[in-house]
C-alpha cells in the first residue's frame, strides 16, 4: 500500500520535470526576449548615449548567432524541398503545392483587407503632424513594373551558384539632366544585389524534386542524398539553437540602446504603431485561426502555445528565413508530416508574408493621410495588389519590408523619401510582424497536413499524421510498453 501511494505521488513531480524538460529551451528562449528589454533600457538609462562601437559590442553576440542561423539557409532549404517533392509522387506533390498557395494567397490577401479596413476607419495620419525622424532606407529610383518584373526573373536564376549569393534587379539611371523627366525615360540597366535569390533556390529545387519523383527507381540514389543532406542540416540546427536565447538578448539589447527617445517616437508614431500592431494581433489570433478551424475542424490556439519558443526566436532575429530551421524541427516535433514541413515552409518564408502585406498597406495609406492626399477607391485596389504582391517580393530578413514599401508608395504617387517617417518604430513593428509572418506558415503546414491526411496515408512512405497537442508528450522508459 505503502509503495502505491508513493508511486502514485511520485507521478506528478515527474510528470513537472518532464514538462519542464521538454519545454526548457522554450522557457530560455522568452527570458532572452525579456531579459534584452530589460539589459537595453537598464544600459540605455545609466549613461550617456551609446556610441554604435559600443552598440556594436553589445550586439555582436547575437550577430554571431544570426550568422549560424543564415548559413543553414541554402543547404537546409535546397535538400528540404527537394527530399520532400522527390519522395511524393506527382499527384501529390500538386495537390500539397495547390493547398499550399491557397492558403498563402487566402490569408496575405485577407491581411491587406483588414489593414486598409482598420487605416480607413482609425485614420491614424488624419490631422497630426509627425516631422521626419531620422534614419535611412534603401531605396532606389524604379518603377512598379520594374519591381514585378525583376520577381519573375529571379525566379529563373541564369547560374545556380550565383543565385545562393545574389539577387536581380532592373536599375534606372537618369540623364544627363533628369529635372522633370519621367522614370519611363531614364537608362535601363541591371545589377546583381548581394543576398539569397531564394525565389530562385524554391523553383530550382521544385523542378529537381519533381525530376527525381519522375525517376522513380534511378532517381532514389539522388534522392537519399538530399534526404542525408536534409537530416544533417536539423541536427546542426538543433545545435544551434540552444544559442538562441543569448544570441535573442543581445539583439533585443542592441536595437534598444540605437533608439534615440522610444517613447518621443511613440508619442509621434502612438497611432499608426496601434493601429498595425491591432491589425497584426487580429490578423493573427483572429483571421487565420478562424480559417484553420473551418478547414480542419480544431482550435489553433494549443498548437500556437507549441510555438512559443519559435515564435520567439522570430521577435528576436526578425528574420523569417532565419527562424526557418527552427520552425522545421518544431514542426517534426509536433507530428506533422516531414515530407509536408520541408515544402511548405521553405515556400512560405518565401512567399508568404501577410504580416509585412498588412503593414504595407497601413503605412501607404498612413503616409497618404498625413499629406491630406484623398485616395479613390481605384487607388485603394490598387495598393491591395501592390501590397500583395510586394509581400511575395519581400527577403526573408530584418526589415526588408522596407525595400518593398517604395514599390506600394509608386503606386499611390507618393515620394520614396517619405519611408523615413516610419522608420524610427519599423525596427519593433518588423519583429512583431516577422512572428505573424512565421506564425502562419506553421499553422498552413498543419492546416496542409490534415487536408493531405488521406492522400499521405495512401501514399507507400507516409507515416505520419496531424497529432493532437496533447498528444505529443514523449512517454517515459517505465511507461512504454
Amino acid at each position: 500500500m505503502s509503495n502505491s501511494y508513493a508511486t502514485a505521488g511520485a507521478r506528478p513531480t515527474s510528470r513537472w520535470k518532464q514538462f519542464i524538460k521538454s519545454n526548457l529551451l522554450t522557457f530560455l528562449t522568452v527570458l532572452g526576449v525579456f531579459g534584452g528589454t530589460a539589459l537595453g533600457l537598464t544600459l540605455k538609462n545609466s549613461a550617456e548615449p551609446w556610441t554604435q562601437r559600443e552598440v556594436m559590442y553589445i550586439q555582436y553576440p547575437g550577430d554571431l548567432f544570426l550568422r549560424m542561423l543564415k548559413c543553414l539557409i541554402v543547404p537546409l532549404l535546397v535538400s528540404s524541398i527537394t527530399s520532400a517533392i522527390g519522395s511524393l509522387d506527382l499527384s501529390m506533390s500538386k495537390k500539397i503545392a495547390f493547398r499550399a498557395i491557397i492558403y498563402y494567397f487566402t490569408t496575405t490577401v485577407c491581411a491587406v483587407i483588414l489593414g486598409i479596413i482598420l487605416v480607413s476607419t482609425i485614420r491614424p495620419g488624419a490631422g497630426r503632424e509627425v516631422s521626419n525622424l531620422g534614419g535611412k532606407a534603401t531605396t532606389r529610383q524604379v518603377l512598379t513594373a520594374d519591381t514585378l518584373l525583376d520577381l519573375v526573373r529571379n525566379l529563373f536564376p541564369p547560374n545556380i551558384i550565383q543565385a545562393t549569393m545574389f539577387q536581380f534587379r532592373t536599375i534606372l539611371v537618369p540623364p544627363a539632366n533628369a529635372t522633370g523627366v519621367p522614370l519611363t525615360q531614364y537608362k535601363i540597366t541591371s545589377e546583381f544585389t548581394e543576398g539569397t535569390n531564394v525565389l530562385g533556390l524554391v523553383m530550382f529545387s521544385v523542378v529537381l524534386g519533381t525530376c527525381i519523383g519522375k525517376m522513380r527507381e534511378k532517381g532514389k540514389p539522388l534522392l537519399g542524398l538530399f534526404e542525408t543532406l536534409s537530416e544533417a542540416m536539423m541536427i546542426i540546427t538543433s545545435w544551434v539553437i540552444w544559442i538562441s536565447p543569448i544570441g535573442v538578448l543581445f539583439l533585443v539589447a542592441a536595437k534598444l540602446l540605437e533608439m534615440a527617445s522610444f517613447v518621443e517616437v511613440l508619442g509621434q508614431l502612438g497611432w499608426y504603431f496601434m493601429t498595425v500592431m491591432l491589425g497584426l494581433m487580429l490578423h493573427g489570433f483572429g483571421t487565420i485561426s478562424v480559417i484553420f478551424f473551418l478547414t480542419t475542424r480544431k482550435i489553433a490556439f494549443p498548437y500556437i502555445a507549441k510555438m512559443s519558443q519559435v515564435l520567439a526566436t522570430a521577435f528576436g532575429t526578425g528574420s523569417s528565413s532565419a527562424t526557418m530551421p527552427i520552425t522545421i524541427r518544431c514542426l517534426d516535433n509536433m507530428g506533422i508530416d516531414p515530407r509536408v514541413t520541408r515544402f511548405v515552409i521553405p515556400v512560405g518564408a518565401t512567399i508568404n508574408m501577410d504580416g509585412t502585406a498588412l503593414y504595407e498597406a497601413v503605412a501607404a495609406l498612413f503616409i497618404a493621410q498625413l499629406r491630406n492626399i484623398h485616395l479613390t477607391f481605384g487607388h485603394i485596389v490598387a495598393v491591395s495588389v501592390t501590397a500583395t504582391a510586394a509581400s511575395i517580393g519581400a527577403a526573408g530578413i530584418p526589415q526588408a519590408g522596407l525595400i518593398t514599401m517604395v514599390m506600394v508608395l509608386d503606386t499611390v504617387g507618393l515620394p520614396a523619401e517619405d519611408v523615413t517617417i516610419i522608420i524610427a518604430v519599423d525596427w519593433l513593428l518588423d519583429r512583431f510582424r516577422t512572428t505573424i509572418n512565421v506564425m502562419c506558415d506553421a499553422l498552413g503546414t498543419i492546416l496542409v497536413n490534415s487536408l493531405s491526411k488521406k492522400d499521405l496515408s495512401g501514399d507507400a512512405n507516409g507515416h505520419l499524421e496531424l497529432a493532437e497537442p496533447h498528444e505529443l508528450v514523449e512517454l517515459r522508459p517505465d511507461q512504454k510498453e
